[in-house]
């Protein structure tokens, strides 16, 4: 069932999406050459409590970290580690979560770790513009394939693989939630959309094939053909006036 959010679970959902974002521009001014994963997720996750926020993603189906933080070929579920130094040229997403009074908010971002190839400046490009088409769908009374579609036969037309493995989700009280958001057409109308609904949207792409394993430490997903990837995630309401990005402070 999709649950439409009463006023003040939408202002918690707020409160926690302010903090996310903060929390990731603030991590974001940290990736450069040197650090690690393992730093980066320690720092994400004294922010988001030092801003109020609790990190509920932290040991979720007993993942072990704060954060998913992946590099170039991983596409999500990335394990941060003391021991993973970035390097020039490389990409880095961080997905997290944060809750507020038990409401949550979801966001990614992937970062340019110095100076990196044009094959990583398109994909981060492509994965970033598709987020935002989708976005623009996700208005009252449209449906949700709107927002799939868009984002699916946008990714395409780039030259660049949609993973279809995954997807994204409702959000409020619990991280997943009803409705499942595909990054790719389902060839049906899907639910209609109502002010209140909140989803998480999150584009994960690559630049060659679509189809992905696990990796031997049981959580990066990877793209067969070890392509680069990327993600890029935000948090939105569903509003009668347009979308809100509940997870982006400028």
């Amino acid at each position: 069932m999709i649950e439409i959010k009463s006023k003040r679970e939408i202002e918690l959902m707020r409160e926690a999406g302010k903090i996310l974002g903060e929390m990731h521009n603030r991590v974001g001014e940290k990736i450069k050459p040197g650090i690690s994963t393992g730093e980066l997720d320690e720092y994400a996750e004294k922010i988001m409590r030092k801003l109020g926020g609790f990190p509920s993603m932290k040991g979720l189906y007993d993942f072990p970290g704060c954060c998913c933080i992946s590099v170039n070929e991983e596409v999500i579920h990335g394990i941060p580690d003391r021991r993973r130094i970035l390097k020039e040229g490389d990409i880095v997403s961080i997905d997290t979560c944060t809750s507020f009074h038990g409401y949550n908010s979801d966001a990614t971002r992937t970062w340019a770790v110095g100076n990196v190839s044009d094959d990583a400046k398109k994909i981060m490009k492509v994965c970033y513009d598709a987020f935002w088409k989708g976005a623009e769908q996700a208005v009252e009374g449209n449906h949700l394939n709107d927002i799939c579609s868009t984002i699916g036969n946008y990714v395409e037309s780039q030259g660049c693989g949609v993973i279809t493995d995954y997807c994204g989700h409702g959000i409020g009280s619990e991280i997943h939630m009803d409705p499942e958001v595909p990054n790719y057409d389902l060839h049906r109308k899907g639910p209609k959309l109502c002010a209140g609904m909140v989803l998480a949207v999150e584009p994960m792409i690559t630049l060659g094939s679509p189809e992905v394993h696990t990796g031997s430490n049981g959580w990066s997903v990877i793209p067969d053909d070890g392509s680069l990837s990327c993600h890029y995630e935000n948090t939105i309401l569903i509003t009668e006036n347009g979308p809100e990005i509940l997870s982006l402070v400028n």
